[in-house]
Parts: C-alpha cells; structure tokens; sequence
C-alpha cells in the first residue's frame, strides 16, 4: 500500500489534527518506513511456525487463589478528604 502526503493529510482532517507541512513530510516518511516493513514481514514463509512461538522459553507462575478478608470501610475512607456513610465523596466531574 502506497503512502503519500495527500493520504496522510485527508487522514489528518478526518481525525481533525493539524498538521504543519514539515509535520507532513516526516509522518509521510515514517508511515512509509512502516508499511516498507511490514511488507517484508508478510513475504516470509511462516507456515512452519507455531502461531505463538517464542525465542525465550515462557512460563506464566500463577499461584492459587486464596480467599482472604477485605479491609474494613471505616479503614478505607480513614484518610478520606471527604465521605458520604461508606463511600468516598468525589466532586462531580461531568456537567
């Protein structure tokens, strides 16, 4: 797939960003660095390659869950600024 600058511009107006030219020749270039190199990923023969293989040998160390008490609310809301009975008391941030 081709980049060039009308591309990234029409896709900068539809994302309303403002893009200086000298903004728009450096994104232009490295979008197409990008897809340069993607190309090259997708020339290469992975049909013998395990969709989730790794160059390092990975284990996940999970242990078992276990079930312990909760802290109690009159400890969580101890240094609250505010509270409202057992909750936290925040202002409101949507108008």
């Amino acid at each position: 797939m081709a980049i060039d600058k009308n591309s990234v511009e029409y896709v900068a107006h539809l994302a309303r960003i403002e893009l200086q030219s000298k903004e728009l020749e450096k994104l232009s270039s490295q979008l197409k660095d990008i897809l340069s190199f993607i190309d090259k990923l997708n020339r290469i023969d992975t049909a013998r390659i395990n969709p989730t293989s790794h160059i390092l040998p990975i284990s996940n160390v999970l242990r078992q869950d276990q079930s312990k008490d909760s802290l109690a609310a009159d400890k969580a809301l101890e240094n609250a600024p505010k509270k409202q009975g057992d909750f936290f008391s925040v202002p409101k941030v949507i108008e």
